[in-house]
Order: C-alpha cells, then sequence, then structure tokens
C-alpha cells in the first residue's frame, strides 16, 4: 500500500500592507527633509506668535472702543464709531493674499524688505487685528448688561467697568477665540509662504509642488493639522477650567 502523501508545510511570509508600505516610505522623506522640515516650522511658529503677539495688542483695544463707542455703550459716540466700525469692516473684507501684495510698499517701509519671515508679520497683523477687534466685540456684548448696570450704580469709573468686569467677564470667550486667531494666521502663514515668506507654506511650495513631491506636501500638511489640533485641544481646556457657566 502507498503511504498517505502528506503535503509539505511551506512557511508565507505575509506581504507588508499598503498602510504600513507608504508609512515607511513617508518616514523616509521626513527624515530626509528634516532639517528644512525643523526650520521651516520655527518659522511659521516665529510668525505665528508674533503675530498674534501684537495683532492683541491693537486688537484688544479697537474691540473694547466698538463697544464702548456704539449706542449705549460707557462712551457712545456714533460718528467715531461708525468710521471705524468702517475701517476695520473694510480690512476683514480684503482677501489675505491680495492684502499682502497690496501692503508690500508698507512693509518694505517698516522692515526694510517685502520677503521673509520677519516681512510677512507686517500683514499678518494687518489683517488679524480687525478680526481680532469683532471677536473681542462679540466676547464682551455676550456679558449680561446687568453686571455692568450693577458696576456703574455702584459707582464705578469707565476705566473700572472694562478692566474688571468687561475684561474678566470675557475671558473664557477670548481664549476660544485666542485659538480660532492662532489658527487662522498659520492659515494665513502659510499662504504668504507662497511669496516667500518662509515657513511651512514656502517649503510645500518649493520642494512639493514645484518639484512634484506630493509626499512632501502632504507631509508638511499633516504636520499643520498637528499643530492645529494641539492649539484647539489646549485652549479648549483652558477656556472649560475658567468658564464659570461650566458645571
Amino acid at each position: 500500500m502507498y503511504s498517505e502523501y502528506i503535503e509539505p508545510t511551506v512557511e508565507v511570509v505575509p506581504e507588508i500592507g499598503f498602510f504600513a508600505q507608504h508609512l515607511t516610505v513617508y518616514w523616509a522623506v521626513f527624515l530626509e527633509f528634516r532639517p528644512v522640515l525643523w526650520q521651516a516650522l520655527l518659522e511659521t511658529l516665529y510668525m505665528t506668535f508674533a503675530t498674534v503677539t501684537i495683532a492683541y495688542m491693537i486688537g484688544l483695544p479697537l474691540g473694547i472702543l466698538l463697544v464702548c463707542l456704539d449706542k449705549g455703550g460707557l462712551f457712545p459716540n456714533r460718528p467715531i464709531h461708525g468710521v471705524l466700525a468702517f475701517v476695520i469692516n473694510t480690512f476683514r473684507s480684503i482677501p489675505y493674499i491680495i492684502l499682502l501684495v497690496f501692503l508690500f510698499p508698507l512693509t518694505r517701509a517698516i522692515v526694510g524688505t517685502s520677503v521673509g519671515t520677519t516681512a510677512a508679520i507686517v500683514s499678518l497683523v494687518i489683517a488679524s487685528a480687525p478680526f481680532i477687534a469683532r471677536m473681542v466685540e462679540t466676547a464682551i456684548r455676550e456679558i449680561d448688561t446687568g453686571v455692568i448696570d450693577a458696576a456703574k450704580s455702584m459707582g464705578a469709573t469707565n476705566f473700572q467697568i472694562i478692566s474688571k468686569v468687561m475684561l474678566p467677564e470675557s475671558i473664557p470667550s477670548l481664549v476660544r477665540g485666542f485659538s480660532i486667531v492662532t489658527i487662522m494666521v498659520i492659515s494665513f502663514s502659510a499662504m504668504a509662504g507662497a511669496v516667500a515668506a518662509g515657513g511651512l507654506g514656502s517649503l510645500a511650495m518649493r520642494y512639493g509642488h514645484m518639484r512634484f513631491r506630493t509626499d512632501v506636501m502632504l507631509i508638511t500638511i499633516i504636520i499643520i493639522i498637528i499643530i492645529v489640533t494641539i492649539i484647539q485641544f489646549v485652549f479648549n481646556r483652558i477656556a472649560a477650567k475658567i468658564d464659570k457657566r461650566i458645571v
């Protein structure tokens, strides 16, 4: 009799999956461009936080004035309020890329050049400050008017009402708005990179778009998404901790 045939066992090595293959490729690209990516990231963070700091120094007082100069405000003045609102709305309505090019002469007069990260901050501030002013105005208008009336009845001065009532009561909304402004500035800085402003946007244009390297562009997008996610998460947590309305 013939013995039963036994098929030899062959060890099958599983192929690397589609996701794992691409992850390996993109990791290699990341290591290849790591020095350039790190430099671009630092430039983006520099533009972002310098812009947000200066823009808040301008936008915060403007937002307070929009509330105080309006009808029913602490020191109403409709003509001045109308002019201020018109100027703010005008700059808010201009697309950033157009504003960036339009402000080249002013940027060159202030910084000495119209290209580079420092030069981009000029247009970024002018684009962001009006948005911050409107955001501050909205945050202050959300305050219960009874709180302000109570401060007035106690003899508080206008400065005391602004510094001890309006701003403290609107802090949670301002913190959430801070994250929105920061994310918006990151987006604007990427657009500024298209005209040699530096940062991640410039890297995506020079090394990704112009060299047809979609992998570099994808890595740049992922880095920006990570930055935005971290900023949104951190400021949402901060706002939730200091918001007295959340129980």
